[in-house]
């Protein structure tokens, strides 16, 4: 299992429209992607501020998405 860093929102929605998700769409108080069936509600924009490991974590497992596919797509 590979290792996971801080990313930024811009970069986070991009690795997401790579491995095929579409959006960000507006959802009421949160964005969120679509893939399929799936619905992922993603953190909003903070100025300067990365999406942190732990948050990333979860949302990749919600996404079921494996960490070495996410680190694997540039």
């Amino acid at each position: 299992m590979g290792k996971i860093n801080p990313i930024s929102h811009t970069n986070f929605v991009k690795k997401l429209r790579k491995l095929g998700f579409d959006g960000p769409f507006s959802g009421g108080k949160h964005l969120f992607m679509s893939k399929g069936d799936l619905d992922l509600t993603i953190p909003n924009t903070h100025s300067n501020k990365d999406i942190g490991v732990g948050l990333l974590s979860r949302i990749l497992k919600q996404a079921n998405i494996r960490i070495d596919e996410w680190n694997n797509n540039k």
